[in-house]
């Protein structure tokens, strides 16, 4: 075929599908682990006990050109490394797209399981095998969201309007690191804080909004997602398997607007929590989860809807490739104390994703950052428990538009600070750290590079 007429004919397809309605769907699984299976707790497990509410994988598939995207947030505390691929792939199997057009991040409530696959094949050879997940468990909650979104794939439905909003949210999130004068770590206010002076200290560097992207029929909503930067927990670590206050201001939402699926990403809230307004008493869980939910009716209330077709959606993935923290280079050491009888369990387990993180940098294996574009709005999908200057940062790089951030995919390098956070001390950058203060360039180097190529 001559040149001319093939770029005519490319241009006709692309013409084509600008005009094409936008059709999505929307699917939800149950993910609750049965009673006696472990959670996650502070870096160690915890049997469940009872179920004080059950945990959903909910999400949505956009069906645009060239693959369906598909987008699912968990209520769960991690999926790392190659269980985050393996999602990845059977969700795309499922919707008929392929990995790169498939985003998987949790929540990362406490009580709540985590999954990390390699990590547990470790832990097999050094007697500890199937103590971070229950593994018949984890096998069936990827089979059911499997068939959710194989079932959603079959049912689309066309969306005429996409709905922007946003809004302030009250006292929930703060900074958990509160400095000194000398600028180091001088509280750790955590989740929770009954420390007077931590507590009475300034709110910090926080994202205080709450973002909201929907889908509407005409004057119909049909599905919308909101995204909020802070950790989940109010009270956790007694077996109480639970999606939290997320998961409660969610289900708040979702009674006011029957019928309207409501999908909640956590954005990059590694080093921000509720301490500064959270004593950890049982009492608080449903204050914070209604402050939350009226930050999401007052995005709601705030929505502008334009309209929408398939051309003005849009997925763009950059592989990156993150540096390990370089107390992890010696894997002969890791390997001792993973295997050390007389070491607590909960380090073991740690010490186990560890050495899989760092083998997974020696394979080069690079994590996928992900950018979703909608109109004049851009969503980045990133890995770990990213702190929130990476989500201000993107804000920056696009001054003026609508930039949502959801973090908590590949859980694999856990905490990922900024280069200054690594000199100031403090949990999040310390003995716990996988990554190295480097991270910061090429995270921010990723981020540019989708919001630029994004325009």
């Amino acid at each position: 075929m001559p040149l001319f007429r093939l770029i005519a004919l490319l241009s006709m397809l692309a013409t084509l599908s600008a005009g094409e309605p936008l059709r999505i769907a929307t699917f939800r699984a149950d993910v609750t682990p049965p009673i006696g299976s472990p959670l996650c707790c502070d870096g160690g497990v915890k049997p469940a006990r009872e179920i004080v509410d059950p945990l959903s994988a909910r999400g949505i598939i956009l069906f645009v050109s060239p693959k369906p995207v598909v987008m699912v947030a968990v209520d769960w505390t991690g999926i790392a490394s190659e269980g985050w691929d393996e999602w990845r792939a059977e969700l795309a199997k499922a919707a008929g797209t392929d990995a790169d057009h498939v985003t998987v991040n949790t929540l990362h409530q406490h009580d709540a399981p985590e999954y990390d696959p390699a990590a547990d094949r470790l832990l097999e050879g050094v007697g500890l095998g199937g103590t971070l997940y229950n593994r018949a468990f984890a096998r069936t909650a990827l089979e059911r969201t499997a068939a959710a979104v194989r079932a959603a794939a079959r049912n689309p439905v066309t969306v005429s309007h996409l709905g922007l909003g946003k809004a302030k949210v009250e006292k929930v999130a703060s900074s958990r690191r509160v400095l000194g004068e000398d600028g180091k770590v001088k509280y750790a206010r955590m989740s929770s804080c009954r420390i007077p002076e931590a507590r009475e200290a300034p709110e910090g560097v926080v994202d205080p909004y709450v973002r909201m992207v929907s889908f509407w029929q005409g004057t119909r909503p049909l599905a919308v997602i909101t995204y909020y930067a802070t950790h989940p927990q109010s009270y956790y670590g007694q077996g109480g398997v639970s999606a939290d206050f997320v998961g409660m201001a969610r289900g708040f939402r979702e009674q006011a607007l029957p019928g309207v699926a409501h999908i909640h990403f956590n954005g990059a809230g590694g080093n921000v929590a509720a301490g500064k307004y959270n004593d950890g008493s049982r009492e608080m869980r449903p204050v914070l989860a209604r402050r939350l939910a009226d930050g999401m009716k007052a995005a709601f209330d705030s929505t502008v809807r334009t309209p929408i077709q398939a051309g003005d959606a849009g997925w763009r993935v950059v592989p990156v490739l993150l540096p390990p923290t370089k107390s992890l280079e010696d894997q002969q050491q890791l390997r001792r104390l993973m295997a050390d009888e007389h070491q607590a369990q909960r380090l073991r387990l740690r010490t186990a994703h560890d050495l899989n993180w760092v083998r997974r940098y020696e394979a080069k294996h690079r994590i996928p950052l992900f950018l979703l574009t909608l109109g004049p709005a851009a969503v980045l999908y990133m890995p770990g428990e990213l702190f929130v200057e990476y989500q201000l940062a993107a804000q920056q790089m696009r001054p003026g538009r609508f930039v949502a951030m959801a973090a908590y995919g590949d859980y694999g390098p856990g905490y990922v600070g900024t280069r200054i956070s690594y000199t100031q001390g403090g949990y999040e950058t310390g003995p716990v750290s996988r990554t190295d203060p480097g991270v910061e360039d090429v995270l921010m180097g990723g981020m540019r590079r989708l919001l630029e190529a994004g325009r």
